[in-house]
C-alpha cells in the first residue's frame, strides 16, 4: 500500500492484490476462522446470506458457511439460522437470512414498500390482511398453507389471497418469518418474534442506509460506489447522502478501472490497519456466496467472468447447471458442477483454467472435492465431463489415495 498525492485528502493507493487479499480477509476466506462464533458468527459479520431454493451439493446458506468453517455439521448450521431467535428473513441483496439484530436496520425498506402500497403488482383485500394479522395473534406462528394456502394453482406466480396478505405483511413489517419448516417459511407477528429492544427502535431512512453500508463495507472490506449499492441492493438517492460519513474511507486501487487504470474506492479502516496474512481457505463457492454474488466485481477482482446458468437452457450453457468456482491460494481457478447420486459425488463437468492448463490446481481440486464429499455423506468422487482429459489420470489418482 503506498499514499497517493493527496486530493481534497490523503487517500491510500491499493494495488490489485492488496485490494483482493482484504476482501478475502473481509469475508472469513483467508486467516484462521472463527469457530468459537460459528455459523451466526459468519452470519453476524457478513450481514446477509442470500436464500435459494436450488439445491445441488446443498443449498446456498449452507454452503458459505461451510465455504469459511470447514464440514461444521448441517444440522448445527440449520440450527444457527432457523428457530433460535437470532436472525429472520427480509429483503436485502436478495431473499436473505439477516442478523435479527439487523431488523431496526431495513425499517427504510420497510417503510418504502408500505408507502408504495403493493407487493410486485399483487393487490389484496383490506379485509385478507387483518384476517392473516388475526389469525397469526390467536394462534401463533404458521406456515402459508397453515393459514390457508400459498397458490391458487401450481403456477408460481398465482399466489392465494391469504399468500399475497402474508407476504405484504411481511413487506411491510407486521409480520416476520424467524424459522422454517421444511423450507416453508413459518410467519409469525413482528411485534412477537423481534425482541422487543430491536422492535421499538425507530432509526430514520438516513441512519437505516448509514448503518447498513458501513456494515457492507466492513463485510467486504474494500468497495466501489457500485459494489456498495448491490451489496444490500440500495437506490443511489439512499446511498449518496451517506457515503462520506458512514465511517468508510475514500481508496484507490490500481486496476480496477477501465483498461487497468485505477479507480475510487472506499475501505474498512480496520481493513487497512494492516497486511492480511493466513491461510487460504480452500474450497467450492455457491454462486451466491457473497464472495462472488456480484458478476462485475468477481470480475474486476479475480478476472473471473462468472454466471448461474441454472435458468439457462441446457444447450446453451458453457459450466454447468450450478458450477461452483474453486478458491485457492485466493484465487478463482477453476468450476465444478456437481450432483449427487446415493454415496456419490459427481462432478458433471470440471474445468481449470491457466496459463499451464490447470495441472498445478489439481491437489487443490482432489482435496476441494473430498471435504464437499464427506460433507454431504458421500464416500467416493466421480468425475464426468473434464475440460482436459490428460489431467484425468493424476486426478483420479488424488482421490483415489484420500
Amino acid at each position: 500500500m503506498t499514499a497517493a498525492a493527496p486530493h481534497s485528502a490523503p487517500v491510500t493507493v491499493l494495488s490489485a492484490d492488496d485490494a483482493r487479499r482484504i476482501v478475502l480477509r473481509a469475508q472469513g476466506l483467508l486467516g484462521a476462522p472463527d469457530r468459537r462464533a460459528g455459523v451466526r458468527g459468519v452470519l453476524r459479520h457478513l450481514g446477509a446470506v442470500q436464500l435459494d431454493t436450488i439445491s445441488v451439493l446443498a443449498r446456498s446458506h449452507e454452503l458459505v458457511p461451510y465455504a469459511r468453517l470447514g464440514a461444521v455439521g448441517r444440522p448445527a448450521v440449520e440450527a444457527a439460522y432457523w428457530g433460535g431467535g437470532t436472525s429472520f428473513e427480509y429483503w436485502s441483496h436478495a431473499a436473505c437470512v439477516l442478523p435479527v439484530e439487523e431488523w431496526p436496520l431495513f425499517a427504510f425498506r420497510r417503510r418504502r414498500y408500505r408507502d408504495r402500497g403493493h407487493l410486485w403488482g399483487h393487490q389484496v383485500t383490506p379485509e385478507a390482511y387483518r384476517l392473516v394479522l388475526d389469525r397469526l395473534r390467536a394462534e401463533g406462528p404458521l406456515t402459508s398453507t397453515e393459514l390457508g394456502g400459498a397458490k391458487k394453482t401450481a403456477e408460481w406466480w398465482d399466489w392465494s389471497d391469504t399468500k399475497i396478505a402474508v407476504e405484504r405483511a411481511l413487506a411491510f413489517g407486521d409480520v416476520v418469518c424467524t424459522e422454517r419448516r421444511s423450507w416453508k417459511r413459518v410467519y409469525a407477528l413482528a411485534e412477537q418474534a423481534i425482541p422487543a429492544a430491536l422492535f421499538g427502535q425507530e432509526r430514520s431512512d438516513e441512519e437505516c442506509v448509514r448503518t447498513l453500508v458501513a456494515q457492507a463495507g466492513a463485510a467486504l472490506g474494500v468497495a466501489t460506489r457500485a459494489d456498495l449499492l448491490d451489496y444490500h441492493r440500495l437506490r443511489a438517492e439512499e446511498l449518496d447522502p451517506v457515503l462520506a460519513d458512514c465511517g468508510l474511507v475514500p481508496v484507490e486501487v490500481a486496476g480496477w478501472g477501465p483498461d487497468g487504470t485505477p479507480a475510487p474506492a472506499w475501505a474498512d479502516p480496520a481493513a487497512l490497519a494492516g497486511t492480511p496474512r493466513g491461510r487460504h481457505r480452500t474450497t467450492l463457492l455457491s454462486p451466491f456466496d457473497s464472495l462472488i454474488w456480484d458478476r462485475a466485481r468477481t470480475e474486476r477482482i479475480f478476472g473471473m467472468s462468472h454466471r448461474l446458468e441454472a435458468y439457462t437452457p441446457k444447450h446453451k450453457r458453457v459450466h454447468g447447471y450450478f458450477a461452483m468456482p474453486l478458491l485457492t491460494g485466493g484465487r478463482l481457478v477453476g468450476r465444478v458442477d456437481p450432483a449427487r447420486e446415493g454415496r456419490t459425488l459427481i462432478a458433471r463437468q470440471l474445468s481449470l483454467a491457466d496459463d499451464r492448463g490447470g495441472a498445478r490446481h489439481l491437489e487443490p481440486l482432489a482435496a476441494a472435492l473430498r471435504e464437499a464429499a464427506a460433507w454431504v455423506g458421500c464416500d467416493t468422487v466421480r468425475v464426468e465431463a473434464l475440460h482436459d482429459e490428460r489431467l484425468r489420470p493424476a486426478l483420479e489418482k488424488l482421490l483415489a489415495d484420500a
